[in-house]
């Protein structure tokens, strides 16, 4: 095998290269992509916030980065389906590793998070982020809307999130109520999908529940999170508890009633027109997963993710 190489998160020559690892083998890296701190020439970069200490149920979010980090590593060097390309051939995608938080000091978190996300953005990469809890959407939304401004929300999630906030919590259940109060994000033109339990307010946010969603094809879910959001730039933030239990166990919050894997991925690849200038993947918790088999939905979502980032470039 004089062609192979093995470890090509450090032993890559390009940002664009391919890799050859096998796949049980090799720097687990998120789809084998390039580790590094360096984002000189980067177009997107792919970071972990392991942070778990705002869940409300069972803990473990935590090692999530790790996790769909391992399980990306079935994507092998063939074009990526449904997408039909090597994704990485004209999209230059690193990792950047992991977020640094001090552990006992829980109140610098978000902080924290906030200024390491900012500096990646500073250099002009799209972010895409690996939790965690829901909580650390909340500094990434913040980083994002320092650089574009009040962004529309596109949330699949079994929970809305708006729970009251009095601006201190750490919470993975009110980062929506406070980034609407902050006008961190336009709920106007914000939509949630999969929404499976009550809260006490909307703040007039679209809400698709587990129902409505069981009952649309994914050419109508698409179709209306493209026509209320329009050409806003949007952040797009996918809690994988929005997936039924059957398809997503290893979660904090699990929620029956949920769409399958399948359908969720089908409504993300008609995305293609959502101008979505940050994404995020969180609420994997390995410890209660079977088979990997939340971690391989939460991989391939991330994908997807970069699927859509790799198009938008490629029709400019």
């Amino acid at each position: 095998m004089p062609s192979k190489t093995i470890d090509h998160a450090f032993t890559a020559t390009s940002l664009t290269s391919a890799a050859t690892d096998p796949t049980f083998a090799g720097a687990l890296s998120f789809m084998r992509r390039r580790f590094t701190k360096d984002l000189a020439g980067v177009d997107a970069v792919v970071w972990g916030i392991p942070f778990d200490a705002a869940t409300s149920n069972r803990p473990g979010a935590r090692f999530g980065p790790q996790a769909i980090r391992r399980a990306s590593a079935i994507f092998d060097n063939d074009p990526q389906y449904p997408f039909d390309r090597d994704l990485f051939a004209d999209l230059a995608v690193v990792d950047y590793g992991d977020c640094l938080l001090d552990y006992g000091n829980h109140q610098d978190t978000p902080e924290a998070i906030e200024g390491q996300a900012k500096a990646i953005l500073d250099a002009g990469a799209f972010l895409l982020t690996l939790g965690g809890d829901h909580f650390v959407t909340w500094p990434l939304l913040k980083a994002h809307a320092a650089l574009h401004g009040p962004m529309a929300l596109v949330q699949f999630d079994a929970h809305q999130d708006t729970w009251f906030d009095d601006n201190r919590r750490i919470d993975h259940g009110s980062f929506v109520a406070r980034a609407v109060r902050d006008g961190i994000i336009d709920p106007a033109h914000s939509v949630q999908i999969g929404i499976r339990t009550h809260a006490p307010e909307d703040f007039g946010i679209r809400l698709v529940h587990g129902h409505a969603l069981e009952e649309m094809t994914a050419t109508e879910v698409s179709r209306l999170i493209l026509d209320h959001v329009g050409g806003r730039p949007a952040y797009l933030t996918f809690d994988i508890d929005c997936l039924d239990p059957a398809f997503a166990p290893g979660t904090g919050t699990p929620v029956a009633g949920g769409p399958s894997s399948a359908k969720i991925l089908s409504v993300m690849q008609r995305l293609g027109d959502l101008d979505i200038r940050g994404a995020d993947v969180v609420e994997v918790a390995p410890a209660y997963d079977h088979a990997d088999v939340t971690a391989i939905a939460a991989a391939t979502v991330a994908m997807y993710m970069l699927g859509l980032r790799a198009g938008r470039k490629g029709a400019r």
